[in-house]
């Protein structure tokens, strides 16, 4: 049920929206920033990409379907949005798979949210002001204007964050495929999406999840032990900046010519390991509705998308080819609200990765393909 117990949602710009408190009481703070997707809160909240962000969501009422224990996206479906934002929380529950409300899922796992805010108001000021810190208080943690503001203000930036030993697997472990094991892939855990190793199972690919600092002298050893014919690197929360641990044993798996394929952080590492610059959004992408344009066949997919940042275009521009120590690369796929790079590879073929969520939770599937360009260059290194 909805409550009326006061609530306010902080901005660093001093800017303060009052509401209820849902879920949880007390203080949470975090980078507010909003999605479009008018279905799959669920897969949003438990997103590890969302870790430490306050996700503010633009459909007006939410909570319909209540929360089932099936479609988190996390392992043991811990919410990692640090808040939650919203105009009216559905009082009914009306999913046969629901086991409970989302408010009680919220109030269950501690997560400070608020309801009964005019998020239409939120999302303008962010897309004008860009997303900030924020915080949500209710209860006992609302102080004055002056005292919620500062400590907003307080928090670390988004910008420099180091978040993945956050959200990373501390032992490598196994999602085997469905019926006939044909292949296996060992994935860097960066804050990998439940959805994803299950899509690889569909196609017969056994996903070794390994943790995010694994070292290439040890991921030779896992080559070895489970067979494996490639690797991966997952989405994840942060500041692409800080991963060079990862670029460098990006580098190193390049150099050995594994075949490769990341998403979303996945893609801003293997842009990096090619030599691309990143850089912070103004608002970023996050929904299920970003039109992504494939450079070489001209076709649109309606994608699934959450990041903060982004790959730089080369120097050359878009659509040229660009030196790497790897060979030959390009940009593959471009963002037609804003020309963002979605998508790089290298014109060997044996390395890509792309922007956008193709495993597609919650979101469309036009991108599903892309899984099976992975796996047709997982049987020619089989093959091989």
């Amino acid at each position: 049920m909805q409550t009326h117990t006061p609530a306010a949602l902080v901005l660093a710009d001093g800017t303060i929206y009052r509401g209820f408190a849902m879920g949880a009481t007390g203080k949470t703070l975090g980078e507010a920033v909003f999605t479009t997707a008018m279905t799959g809160y669920q897969e949003t909240l438990t997103d590890p990409s969302f870790h430490r962000q306050i996700t503010v969501l633009t459909a007006p009422q939410i909570g319909n379907t209540g929360w089932n224990d099936e479609d988190s996206e996390s392992r043991d479906g811990k919410i990692w949005s640090a808040g939650l934002v919203i105009r009216d929380l559905s009082n009914t529950v009306s999913n046969w798979r629901a086991k409970r409300s989302l408010n009680e899922e919220l109030e269950e796992q501690g997560i400070v949210s608020i309801c009964g805010v005019d998020t239409r108001s939120v999302v303008r000021h962010l897309r004008e002001e860009g997303s900030i810190a924020a915080g949500i208080f209710s209860g006992d943690a609302l102080g004055t204007d002056e005292e919620m503001i500062a400590q907003v203000k307080e928090q670390p930036s988004m910008s420099g964050a180091d978040l993945t030993a956050d959200v990373t697997t501390n032992e490598p472990y196994v999602v085997d495929a469905e019926g006939e094991r044909k292949y296996t892939v060992l994935a860097y855990d960066m804050g990998i999406k439940t959805n994803t190793p299950r899509e690889f199972a569909k196609r017969g690919i056994r996903t070794v999840v390994i943790p995010a600092d694994t070292e290439f002298s040890t991921l030779e050893g896992y080559l070895s032990e489970y067979d494996a014919q490639g690797v991966f690197v997952s989405n994840g929360p942060g500041d692409p900046a800080t991963a060079d641990h990862t670029v460098e044993q990006v580098k190193k798996v390049l150099e050995a010519d594994i075949p490769f394929f990341g998403i979303c952080f996945g893609n801003q590492i293997f842009g990096r390991a090619l030599g691309l610059d990143t850089y912070k959004l103004k608002f970023g992408h996050r929904g299920t509705n970003v039109p992504v344009k494939d450079l070489e066949t001209g076709k649109v997919a309606i994608t699934a998308q959450n990041h903060g940042f982004a790959l730089a275009a080369p120097a050359g521009g878009l659509e040229k080819e660009f030196d790497t120590p790897f060979g030959s690369a390009k940009v593959t796929h471009i963002c037609l609200n804003d020309d963002v790079v979605e998508g790089v590879a290298l014109t060997s073929g044996r390395a890509f990765s792309v922007q956008y969520h193709p495993e597609s939770a919650a979101g469309p599937h036009d991108a599903n393909p892309l899984f099976d360009h992975f796996l047709n260059l997982l049987e020619q290194e089989k093959k091989a």
